[in-house]
């Protein structure tokens, strides 16, 4: 049990995504435990949010704060100092949270306390089949292993920054998320634990993740998902495991298979039709379609190249021409 009584605030930074925002909203709306307040931080946008806020001010306790651009991380810092509860709940614009998602929580950490948690992501039934493909490639066994938001090691739980929470001991003590550019949520995570605060999974405490609209917006996102896991292996040489090179290894595999079956034989794809063939079987059976299944070939391999190639590109600029983190990214700080 916690020492105290939880006061939840909802913090969500937003940048340019006011049609997302309402879809969050309104979901906050029907829960079915309503005693929490919301905080919207406006990241520097030019498409504003504000007057898709006014119109849920009688629904909801809302404030909204708009500030100069300095990207998610610095964003949600500025929600939590400015939050009237002891419990922050962070939340991505583009998620949608199931009507019992607060009362979950609440229900979870009144049983089980600990001082940071995190949800898994699923695919809503009204997603696109592009949406609902990324959220395979992006959970499926066959692509990561699974290890997203599906399986808690004991103390070593990683929360990620689109379904987290964290009590408001542990952003005084951390300082909340650091200015890295992307992977900044693993960062402040690896923080939590170093300060010896307890972590854990909430599996029932799960959002409707959007995710990426188009292959290209995708790549981006996985790509900069590469290069922020050599930047944070230079920041805590711990947090970089065997199952982080996988991608880069299958990039670098595909690739010598691909040449091989050009000058040697053919022969040499059959390792790569025979995943993709299961991709297929995997994600048509479980997204009961053949559509489907089709499309998650394409994610799943746009995930393994742009995260092999972006930690491919980040490990050579870091380590061989010593570039610092900010030098191996774009200059925009949302996907």
């Amino acid at each position: 049990m916690p020492e105290k009584e939880l006061r939840f605030s909802v913090i969500v930074p937003v940048y340019n995504r006011p049609g997302e925002i309402k879809e969050l909203l309104e979901s906050l709306t029907t829960q079915t435990d309503k005693d929490f307040e919301i905080i919207i931080v406006e990241d520097g946008s030019t498409e504003k949010s504000d007057k898709i806020v006014e119109n849920f001010s009688g629904k909801l306790k809302l404030k909204y704060f708009f500030k100069q651009n300095s990207g998610p991380g610095t964003s949600r810092n500025y929600g939590c100092l400015r939050a009237e509860g002891n419990y922050f709940i962070v939340l991505d614009s583009d998620c949608i949270v199931p009507v019992k998602y607060i009362e979950t929580v609440r229900t979870e950490l009144n049983e089980n306390y600990a001082d940071a948690y995190g949800g898994p992501d699923a695919a809503h039934p009204d997603f696109t089949d592009f949406q609902k493909a990324v959220n395979y490639s992006m959970t499926s066994f066959l692509t990561t292993g699974g290890i997203r938001g599906k399986n808690e090691k004991i103390d070593k739980f990683y929360p990620r920054s689109f379904n987290m929470g964290f009590s408001k001991e542990v952003f005084d003590k951390t300082g909340g998320f650091s200015k890295m550019r992307f992977g900044e949520d693993i960062d402040f995570s690896i923080r939590i634990l170093k300060e010896g605060f307890k972590t854990r999974l909430i599996k029932n405490a799960f959002v409707w993740h959007k995710r990426r609209t188009n292959a290209k917006q995708f790549f981006k996102q996985i790509y900069n998902s590469g290069i922020a896991r050599i930047n944070l292996y230079k920041k805590s040489p711990e947090s970089l495991k065997i199952v982080h090179f996988f991608p880069a290894v299958f990039t670098a595999g595909f690739l010598i298979l691909l040449i091989l079956s050009i000058f040697v034989s053919v022969r040499f794809l059959i390792p790569v039709a025979i995943h993709i063939i299961a991709v297929f079987i995997d994600s048509a059976v479980k997204n009961k379609s053949l559509k489907i299944g089709f499309i998650s070939i394409l994610t799943s391999y746009i995930q393994f190249f742009s995260y092999g190639s972006g930690f491919i590109f980040a490990f050579v600029k870091r380590f061989f021409f010593k570039k610092n983190e900010f030098e191996a990214f774009k200059k925009t700080f949302y996907n």
